[in-house]
């Protein structure tokens, strides 16, 4: 078997394209079209639904995807076990929900890099289910995610759940308003709130929608320190973690509100694919430190 054709056809199922396989690879269209079907002439399978947009694998095809997705991983481990006396090297890809990252980007990552100097740790950040759908698609080699409580990563996904986390809702200080309400009182006002993505504005909507209650969005902003801004002057109500309450500049002219019978949390998760090879200890060392800075700040 020639391993470029594998890498061929792999990088089509995870893109869903020729076009776009071309690109990763940095070859021509045809010239990835040849390695399949090459690919295809030796395994005696037609392994590509090529009617299908975006392309999927056929039922042969999956199969010779998942066990072809095994065997590059079994030799890039091989050629790092038998270089330079056994250092892992090569590249960890890993993604990050936004707010996993202040935790993760500390304490973590560094006891990746003190213990494995020569592998190269490249962070993407990105919403949950973005993070998980490049997992899936091996963009990435593992990802930090939050979902909604009560919902679970993909079947197909090894994931360890580094457990709740939790959230305040916050208004401006100089409004009247009880410490604890019912959830139609937030209902009447508008948020401030994280880009649709966010596991806790996720959260937030499903218990709204369960309750038949409007759920009317005045501000959509990545940046927290910006949300809280925004909430201190009176555009809102937002949602903010004890820590992020805590340290936030505009903490004096803000106040927690609780809402009867509602806790809104998320759980956090670290999800990889099978196998992990040579990154199943760098994996294990991130989320051993995140569910460590997880824990300690809930503490705090």
């Amino acid at each position: 078997m020639n391993t470029h054709d594998l890498v061929a056809f792999v990088a089509v199922v995870e893109t869903g394209s020729i076009v776009a396989a071309s690109a990763r690879l940095n070859l021509t269209q045809p010239g990835v079209t040849r390695r399949i079907q090459n690919l295809e002439e030796m395994l005696g399978a037609q392994l590509l639904d090529r009617l299908s947009k975006p392309l999927k694998p056929t039922a042969a095809g999956h199969e010779a995807y998942e066990q072809g997705r095994r065997l590059l991983r079994m030799l890039d481990d091989l050629k790092s076990g038998v270089a330079n006396d056994g250092v892992v090297r090569g590249e960890f890809r890993l993604g990050l929900t936004p707010f996993l990252s202040e935790a993760g980007l500390t304490a973590p990552l560094d006891a990746v890099r003190a213990e494995f100097p020569a592998l190269a740790v490249r962070v993407v950040s990105g919403w949950s289910p973005h993070q998980v759908e490049r997992v899936c698609r091996n963009e990435l080699d593992a990802a930090a995610i939050c979902l909604p409580d009560g919902a679970v990563p993909p079947a197909d996904l090894l994931a360890d759940d580094l457990g709740a986390q939790p959230v305040v809702f916050v208004v401006a200080r100089d409004i009247k308003m009880p410490r604890i309400v019912e959830l139609e009182r937030l209902s009447q006002m508008s948020w401030v709130i994280n880009q649709d993505g966010c596991g806790f504005r996720d959260a937030l909507k499903r218990r709204f929608d369960a309750e038949h209650l409007p759920f009317n969005i005045a501000v959509e902003a990545l940046d927290s320190e910006l949300r809280l801004s925004l909430v201190a002057r009176g555009l809102g109500v937002g949602l903010v973690t004890p820590i992020g309450l805590r340290r936030s500049a505009f903490r004096d002219k803000l106040r927690p509100v609780a809402v009867r019978g509602f806790k809104p949390a998320v759980r956090a998760w670290i999800v990889h694919r099978p196998p992990a090879g040579r990154l199943a200890r760098p994996i294990e060392l991130f989320r051993d430190g995140l569910d460590r800075e997880l824990k300690a700040l809930i503490g705090a």
